[in-house]
């Protein structure tokens, strides 16, 4: 198979925890310039919601590789 049989469970983890990294620095580290037409802080109910199911993600992810 190409890239291996565990290819899925590799993609879902890297994305997962992209997802879980990028909205957490999102909330933690806003940026210092804020464009026209952005926010100047991003939302924290659907970052930290969007960091949980990414979490959640790599997590299964990460038990799927494992086992």
């Amino acid at each position: 198979m190409f890239l291996g049989k565990d290819l899925l469970a590799w993609l879902v983890l890297a994305f997962g925890a992209a997802m879980c990294v990028g909205n957490v620095l999102a909330v933690v580290r806003p940026p210092q310039k804020v464009a026209d037409g952005s926010l100047p802080q991003a939302p924290r109910s659907r970052s930290f919601a969007m960091a949980a199911v990414g979490f959640v993600a790599a997590l299964w992810a990460l038990l799927s590789l494992v086992s």
